[in-house]
């Protein structure tokens, strides 16, 4: 008996290609703003570096701004996932799980790459105020949920938020600094000292 034919692949509903062509050109957009900054990104370009065509992206996204706003939620969306699942799934020491995806979010390209876009973007109100509306839906439920395992951790609310957002800050500045200072060594025991001291100010706190 022969082998059956194989059956037609269905074609891919209309929909399934427009959300995949949106997909390759905010990633496209994401790596040339991280190769080159926001400054020289050219839409053209963005195209080519896609592989489709410049009607396929003006039909997706008429305007820059379109594609800028499109790719910092890109950039974003994946660290929010991440971010809200490690809060909500802590295995080990807290800080340290807290300071650790601070670190993979803020010194990851992603960030980089938001940064430049909000700081070229100063100038333009209606695209600074969308990339801020876009971090805030972002970044937020994350912040939320680190606060809420914090809590959960038994430390009382007038300490896990100023411990969360200080954390935070910490990491945050030690991406700049990087720029004249690159030194993670120094870095590393910095990490670990904020660590212990968030440690013994927490053990301090309770009740003997």
């Amino acid at each position: 008996m022969s082998a059956p034919e194989a059956l037609p692949r269905p074609r891919r509903r209309q929909a399934e290609r427009s959300e995949d062509t949106q997909k390759r050109l905010v990633m496209a957009a994401a790596e040339l703003i991280h190769q080159r900054g926001y400054a020289r990104l050219r839409t053209a370009e963005v195209a080519d570096y896609a592989g489709v065509s410049k009607g396929a992206q003006l039909h997706h996204f008429k305007t820059k701004q379109e594609l800028v706003a499109a790719t910092l939620r890109h950039v974003f969306a994946e660290s929010n996932r991440i971010g809200r699942y490690r809060a909500t799934h802590v295995t080990g020491d807290l800080i340290e799980s807290l300071i650790e995806d601070a670190r993979e979010f803020f010194f990851s390209k992603h960030f980089l790459v938001a940064v430049d876009i909000s700081v070229s973007t100063a100038t333009d109100d209606e695209l600074r105020n969308e990339v801020y509306e876009i971090s805030r839906a972002a970044r937020l439920p994350v912040e939320a949920a680190w606060r809420e395992a914090l809590q959960a951790a038994g430390l009382p609310a007038e300490l896990a938020g100023p411990i969360l957002a200080l954390t935070l800050h910490i990491v945050r500045g030690a991406v700049i600094r990087r720029l004249w200072d690159d030194n993670p060594q120094e870095l590393e025991a910095q990490f670990a000292l904020w660590r212990d001291m968030v440690r013994l100010y927490v053990a301090a706190q309770k009740p003997c």
